[in-house]
């Protein structure tokens, strides 16, 4: 407030205003002070004729009139009247005025003060008079008889103390809104002030009258023009220089910057209000230099303002500057359009498609042939790769064609020297038609003729040509437009060889990938098998399946997935699909698998750490291993860190098996639990990485409940057109993570091709077992190996009696190979070796290597199996000569 000084413009004003709210607040209090009086002796009024009315008309009134003493009967009713209408008197009195009631008893029987003879007449009378309580607001009224005579009056109302107390009790409110208004007033009128203050600077009439006066003087007077703008764009102030420099209408001031025929190019500048630092703007004939800050007020962006000056002596070197900026855009907008992917096609586009029209018509891109693969550069046969121009129908060779420069022809120069090439005037040089002058003519007869072409060069290699032309009416190319091409193909060749080295590494990976998944499923009965994989969109990753034959006719389905992308990630997985193959050769259980698969990927971590190498680990892998056996229909399963399978019975039920929760692979720690489903015939299995259930942004139950949906639907959908379905419906065109999916079909092997034995303890057994097996053989048309397979079956009887223990079976399953199984108790294991000529024995498991395809042992819980295979046709030729008796006699346990 000490800041508002009278003696300022803003201590002026605050005074002025507050002495004009304080007169506006005093003639309103008094007003208001009157008109409440007024309303209250009104109302007053009313009440009073109303009461005194109704007390005229009551019953019984008129007849007390009458009586011997009315002030007996009239006096009570009257005070009881007065009371209940909080009134000051009510009063009757006869024709003649005199009183029969008052609330003062020493006043009854005198004559009534009011104009009553009206009344008596008839009428109605309100007034203010001097009574016996003071000054009284009162209203008389005829108490009028049946017949429509007067039989007396009576006079209500209330003394003038009453209605002057009605409105001093309204004062304190109405004296506080005053108040309440007056500090309200007085704080606006303060804070405009206060603006005020601000915005004059505390400056007083004299000192305002003397700074517009210098202001005014200066403002005119310089040889700067100076603008001021508003946020708006709209001019607010312009001085005489900058009307002339401008050459700004009359009526300027007001009116938006945009709408003064300025050049665009200004008009953009001064309606921005952007910060400018002498940019030189053509104006008619004049150069001027402009500098623009904005202009703030209590750090409010208000406007800008601009000062001009002519520059026209600058003309020149203002249009070398203009080339440079050019130049220096030209090359800001190449680094942030060329080589926006790690695609040497598109990079080569991107590059022509920049070129033209920048600073030529038309431009080309040719490669040589092995840039375009990934490899390093040889030869010098290119590939025309990328081509644009500003009209369709040019005669350039187009994209495709391959190229061989040679001679004098300029690219052959350029490619040979590694350095640009200019020839300003095509017409007037025939070098460059060496190579196909028909070509040649038809380029220069089009209107083409001048051209650059430069070396595609990244870390001291030549990777292409690249070739850039003019025609029609621009000007041919020159020395300086040589600098800038260059200075733009050497970027977009860094950006071409680093697309050539991604591809490379890609293509790398990509044949590693392909090389450790499955190049073909493996030809088996138990299931019909589709599978589909596609890769992320960044790169190689590490999603794996698997389709294992087992002994018995079974089939194990494997499905990984490995973290990360990129060369680990593939090698990690191909580690991971060969561990699993090699566990699977020893036919293990799925559980005893997958454990030891953990323990190997820990111990994959655990040299990787000690190697100090900083490619990722293993840990975070994860692996879903089942078996289906074809003779039970069962599968069993287990896995590690990875989603259980979906299953589709024959009528289209679709569930997710609860498979046992374990930690990702090489975390250890947990138990590695199994589940064993019974697969009725025709039912489908399909095993999938996570990426199938969360691409394209979904949760994983909402990817669940899409699966369950696209798989009920294909009721009687072959694995194949299952696959396709899923992929349609549930994978983008550019997933996020690797996506593998494994559909299987069940087949149960038909019982009329299982043959099963028990086999006692007793080798006079052996001999009835494998008379009943050759029988069997022939029943099935399979009597042209029946001697080789008496012979596999023996050998394995006679161990299994021999070293192993009860109890004992024998099978025989006719699949897509002959399949020999003896089962025992024991947990011993045959070991093939080769019998000396001493021996007595030893010679049984090489006569039955050497005539079945594959043998081998398996393990059960309560046992073993041995098992061997045979073709069904074109059986192997016994050893050497020896007739097959002769060697059915070798086995002592045979009887004769």
């Amino acid at each position: 407030m000490r800041s508002l000084s009278v003696r300022t413009i803003a201590g002026q004003v605050l005074a002025v205003q507050v002495l004009l709210v304080g007169l506006l607040i005093v003639a309103a209090t008094t007003a208001l002070i009157l008109q409440a009086r007024n309303d209250s002796e009104q109302e007053a009024v009313r009440r009073a004729t109303a009461v005194a009315q109704t007390f005229a008309t009551s019953p019984g009134i008129v007849s007390a009139m009458g009586a011997e003493n009315p002030t007996v009967r009239l006096q009570p009713r009257a005070e009881e009247t007065r009371k209940r209408a909080h009134l000051d008197f009510v009063v009757v009195a006869d024709t003649k005025g005199i009183r029969y009631t008052h609330p003062r008893p020493q006043f009854i029987g005198k004559e009534l003060v009011a104009d009553w003879r009206p009344v008596v007449k008839g009428k109605i009378v309100t007034e203010s008079v001097q009574g016996p309580l003071g000054r009284e607001v009162q209203a008389t009224v005829p108490i009028p008889r049946a017949n429509g005579t007067v039989a007396g009056v009576v006079c209500a109302g209330v003394t003038a103390a009453d209605v002057s107390g009605r409105v001093e009790r309204q004062l304190p409110l109405v004296f506080g809104s005053a108040a309440g208004a007056l500090a309200f007033a007085t704080g606006g009128t303060a804070l405009v002030g206060g603006r005020l203050r601000r915005q004059t600077r505390g400056l007083g009439p004299a000192q305002m009258t003397r700074m517009y006066e210098h202001h005014d003087a200066v403002l005119h007077s310089v040889r700067e023009g100076v603008l001021i703008v508003d946020s708006h764009g709209r001019l607010v102030l312009a001085n005489d220089e900058a009307g002339r420099l401008l050459d700004l209408p009359r009526d300027a001031e007001g009116r938006p910057i945009t709408e003064l025929g300025l050049e665009p190019r200004t008009a953009e500048l001064l309606a921005s209000g952007r910060v400018a630092t002498d940019e030189v703007h053509l104006a008619g004939d004049r150069l001027l230099a402009i500098n623009q800050r904005p202009t703030r007020w209590d750090g409010g962006m208000s406007g800008s303002v601009a000062t001009l000056r002519d520059s026209t002596e600058l003309r020149a070197l203002s249009g070398k500057a203009e080339v440079a900026e050019r130049r220096l855009r030209l090359l800001f907008e190449a680094g942030s359009r060329i080589g926006t992917t790690l695609d040497i096609v598109r990079t080569a586009e991107e590059l022509t498609q920049f070129g033209v029209p920048w600073f030529a018509d038309f431009a080309t891109v040719d490669l040589v042939e092995p840039v375009l693969r990934g490899d390093e550069p040889t030869g010098n046969a290119m590939r025309r790769t990328a081509s644009s121009g500003i009209r369709a129908d040019h005669p350039l060779w187009r994209v495709g064609k391959m190229i061989t420069y040679a001679g004098g022809v300029p690219q052959a120069l350029g490619f040979g020297a590694g350095r640009p090439v200019l020839e300003a005037d095509l017409r007037a040089y025939e070098g460059w038609q060496e190579l196909d002058p028909e070509q040649a003519t038809k380029v220069v007869t089009y209107g083409i003729h001048s051209m650059i072409t430069i070396p595609l060069r990244a870390r001291d290699v030549t990777l292409g040509i690249a070739t850039f032309w003019r025609s029609e009416q621009s000007d041919p190319f020159d020395e300086d437009d040589v600098a800038l091409t260059e200075e733009l193909v050497a970027r977009a060749a860094v950006a071409i060889d680093n697309a050539r080295r991604y591809t490379r590494e890609h293509a790398m990976a990509a044949t590693l990938q392909r090389s450790l998944l499955p190049q073909g499923l493996p030809d088996q009965d138990a299931l019909d098998v589709a599978h589909r994989y596609l890769p992320a969109q960044a790169g190689v990753g590490g999603d794996w399946f698997d389709v294992i034959p087992l002994p018995g006719g079974r089939v194990a389905l494997a499905v990984g997935d490995v973290v990360g992308h990129g060369l680990h990630a593939a090698a990690t997985m191909g580690r991971l699909r060969t561990a699993v193959h090699n566990f699977s050769a020893l036919d293990l259980p799925p559980d005893e698998l997958i454990a030891h698969l953990d323990e190997l990927a820990g111990r994959f971590d655990q040299d990787q750490a000690a190697s100090g190498g900083d490619a990722p680990g293993i840990s975070g892998a994860s692996c879903l291993y089942a078996v289906y056996d074809p003779v039970s229909g069962r599968c069993t399963m287990a896995g590690a860190g990875h989603p259980g399978p979906a299953v589709v019975l024959p009528d289209s039920t679709v569930t997710f098996p609860d498979i046992p929760l374990a930690p990702p692979l090489g975390l250890g720690g947990e138990p590695i639990e199994t589940v064993e489903l019974e697969l009725p015939e025709g039912s489908r299995l399909a095993l999938y990485t996570d990426g199938l259930i969360r691409d394209g942004g979904r949760d994983f139950d909402e990817g669940l409940r899409v699966l369950r949906t696209t798989l009920a639907g294909l009721p009687e959908g072959t694995p194949e057109e299952t696959c396709q379905a899923v992929f349609d419906t549930m994978t983008s065109a550019h997933p996020g993570d690797d996506i593998a999916l494994l559909v299987a079909r069940t087949h149960l092997l038909d019982p009329g091709h299982v043959a099963e034995w028990e086999l006692p303890s007793d080798p006079a057994a052996v001999a009835r077992i494998r008379n009943e097996a050759a029988e069997q053989l022939a029943a099935w048309g399979l009597a042209d190996i029946a001697f080789t397979t008496e012979l596999i079956l023996s050998e394995l009887m006679t161990n299994a009696i021999r070293y192993g223990c009860a109890p004992s079976r024998v099978r025989l399953l006719r699949a897509r190979a002959l399949i020999c199984e003896v089962a025992d108790g024991s947990s011993t294991s045959p070991h093939l070796r080769r019998a000396a000529t001493t021996d007595e024995g030893g010679r049984g498991l090489f006569l039955v290597a050497q005539y079945a395809l594959r043998w081998g042992t398996r393990y059960t819980p309560n046992g073993k199996i041995i098992w061997a295979e045979q073709p069904l046709t074109d059986p192997m030729l016994p050893l050497a000569d020896t007739e097959g008796e002769d060697l059915l006699d070798q086995w002592d346990d045979i009887p004769g």
